[in-house]
């Protein structure tokens, strides 16, 4: 046999054996993060339920899912591990303080100048920009003109107003 007709069987075992791999990891992460829960614990169920971890034996878990109500779960049965800031946004409703993330209304306090602001308002002031605009004496007389002009024109019509 050729090295061209054992190529594509040689790929196709490496791809094999990469997916194993990755689908090994997944599974060693999943029952290391399994074998470090602790008493107090927030976590979740394969099945989507959320409770703290009461006692942790070799194969069982036993979850507080409220008040009196205590249940036995296979340690397989235990989907993640939740952080207590994420299990008590969740379960609790409660959100972490976010009075130190505030973030300001303008712009003026993230920027750093030299002078203060009433010192910069008054120099944009001093300079005067021309954006085109006559003075009003200019504006009526030239409004006066143009309505001469159109008042000496004969006024045309399309025709049809005269025809009987």
């Amino acid at each position: 046999m050729s090295l061209v007709t054992l190529l594509p069987f040689i790929v196709l075992i490496g791809a094999m054996f990469l997916m194993t791999r990755s689908a090994k990891k997944k599974q060693q992460q999943a029952a290391d993060m399994r074998n470090q829960m602790q008493p107090g614990s927030g976590v979740r169920t394969i099945g989507g339920m959320y409770a703290t971890v009461k006692e942790v034996s070799d194969d069982t878990v036993l979850l507080d899912a409220g008040p009196g109500v205590e249940l036995l779960f296979a340690k397989n049965a235990i989907g993640a591990v939740l952080s207590d800031d994420e299990y008590n946004r969740i379960v609790h409703g409660i959100e972490h303080d976010l009075k130190s993330d505030v973030v300001p209304d303008d712009a003026s306090s993230l920027t750093e100048t030299d002078e203060p602001a009433a010192d910069a308002a008054a120099a944009s002031d001093d300079k005067s920009v021309d954006l085109g605009k006559k003075d009003e004496a200019e504006e009526t007389s030239d409004d006066a003109a143009a309505e001469a002009k159109t008042d000496a024109e004969p006024k045309k019509s399309d025709g049809e107003s005269d025809a009987k």
